[in-house]
């Protein structure tokens, strides 16, 4: 390096550094968006679930609780998630003899229109000790 590029004056330095520097334009705050948006879906979606897990505390039997678990809620139809064909065959026939009809009576203002059962677990384990909730993973 010869001796004029070694000694480059301050001033050239900080006129260097104003011009290659790229300043980024202020983003918009999120905050606000984010709680519109999780008072219009995750809230609204909250509210009607939490009504028909009451109901559905309140109307199917205890001996259901520890096999069955409310899967998911759209568009008025309620899935629900139970761990094995017996107990499914048995919450069928409850539900053909009436205790749909009084579920949905019970979750209309929630917008319940539909009960859907479907196989499965949603724990780890064999016995009632081991039942936690499951959640899907990568592995």
């Amino acid at each position: 390096m010869n001796r004029a590029a070694r000694s480059i004056a301050p001033a050239e330095i900080h006129r260097l550094a104003r011009v290659k520097s790229f300043q980024r334009p202020a983003a918009a705050a999120l905050g606000e968006q984010m709680i519109e948006f999780f008072k219009q879906s995750v809230v609204r979606r909250q509210t009607k679930l939490a009504a028909i897990a009451q109901n559905w505390v309140r109307l199917v039997p205890p001996m259901f609780s520890d096999h069955c678990a409310l899967d998911s809620y759209t568009r008025g139809s309620l899935t629900v998630m139970v761990d094995s064909a017996s107990h499914l065959y048995e919450l069928r026939q409850l539900l053909l003899a009436g205790l749909q009809d009084q579920l949905l009576l019970a979750c209309k203002s929630a917008g319940l229109r539909k009960i859907a059962l479907r196989p499965g677990r949603w724990y780890h384990g064999d016995g009632p000790a081991d039942r936690r909730v499951r959640f899907a993973s990568g592995a």
